[in-house]
């Protein structure tokens, strides 16, 4: 029989945006940002409550169908719990829908809250499965729940009935990396954007970005000087570079300078790495060009406070 939570228990839940990819590292390596959605909840007699604030605000749903929502209720359950009713009040700062992992850190912040509400039954590899399912990949939501860099994959059942299991280890990421988000003032559809990509890719490039994904996460950790190589890709940002010819401009710009420029996620977003500031006349032009320019540092794991 499940257990009923009381009615009052509230938790806030601070969760952090994440790069995904970060240049080789197709649905595999990850990266928490400082830019922090936050999400309260509490139990309440009955009902379901939805405040959203800031980003996503008139525009995402008030109802049960709320990303947040549906990520509670699947915490609870997994929880073996239940709540008479919910308040969810979301105050949102992570761009929707430009490759800073918006829907994953929803995803994360419902599990974290139920997680916390329950009195913290589930361990981080139980939140970064229940919360990687919403997305169908691991690295997004890994690196919110975990913070830092994260290493990640997905073990498919041989026996085609199980839930495919989601999987991460986090890596220490070098105390200098700095991050620099360029955000066009567009949307990108992350199944839109995975449209475009080919069924198969030859053995050279294959081999190609095996060869840099390595080489990325021995720059993270220890070696920044390689980052330029390490950000490298075959696999997907030459497809993408079509239908987002602004990110693949700016992507193009940057490199040519010396910068380690990715596309972020799917985008649309241009994500540097790097040890020094971004040249400000760069910054500048990319201002006038209509991008918003976040100064971020890596951050810490998706924090979780009960409220007594």
């Amino acid at each position: 029989m499940p257990t009923e939570l009381p009615v009052g228990t509230k938790v806030t839940v601070t969760v952090p945006a994440s790069s995904a990819n970060l240049g080789p590292g197709f649905d595999t390596l990850g990266l928490a940002l400082a830019l922090y959605d936050t999400v309260e909840v509490e139990v309440i007699s009955s009902g379901l409550e939805v405040e959203v604030f800031g980003e996503g605000h008139g525009e995402l749903p008030l109802d049960g169908s709320h990303l947040v929502v549906k990520a509670l209720r699947a915490g609870l359950k997994a929880c073996d719990a239940i709540a008479p009713g919910l308040r969810v009040v979301c105050h949102n700062v992570i761009p929707q829908s430009r490759g800073l992992g918006s829907s994953a850190a929803a995803a994360v912040a419902g599990v974290a809250a139920a997680n916390g509400l329950c009195g913290f039954p589930l361990d981080d590899a139980q939140v970064v499965q229940l919360s990687s399912a919403f997305e169908g990949h691991p690295d997004n939501a890994a690196a919110s729940v975990l913070g830092g860099a994260v290493v990640s994959w997905t073990e498919i059942p041989v026996d085609g009935r199980t839930e495919p299991q989601y999987k991460a280890v986090g890596i220490p990421v070098h105390p200098n990396i700095l991050a620099t988000a360029l955000v066009p003032n567009f949307h990108a559809s992350t199944e839109a954007v995975r449209r475009v990509l080919p069924s198969d890719v030859t053995h050279l490039d294959a081999r190609f970005n095996v060869s840099r994904c390595a080489v990325m996460t021995v720059a993270l950790q220890h070696h920044p000087e390689l980052l330029w190589e390490g950000t490298r890709d075959r696999l997907h940002q030459p497809y993408r570079a079509d239908v987002l010819p602004i990110t693949a401009e700016w992507v193009n710009r940057l490199r040519n300078r010396g910068y380690a420029a990715y596309l972020s996620g799917a985008g649309p977003t241009v994500m540097v790495l790097s040890t020094e500031p971004i040249d400000e006349a760069i910054l500048g032009e990319a201002r006038e060009a209509g991008l918003t320019v976040h100064h971020l540092d890596v951050a810490e794991p998706v924090k979780v406070v009960v409220n007594k």
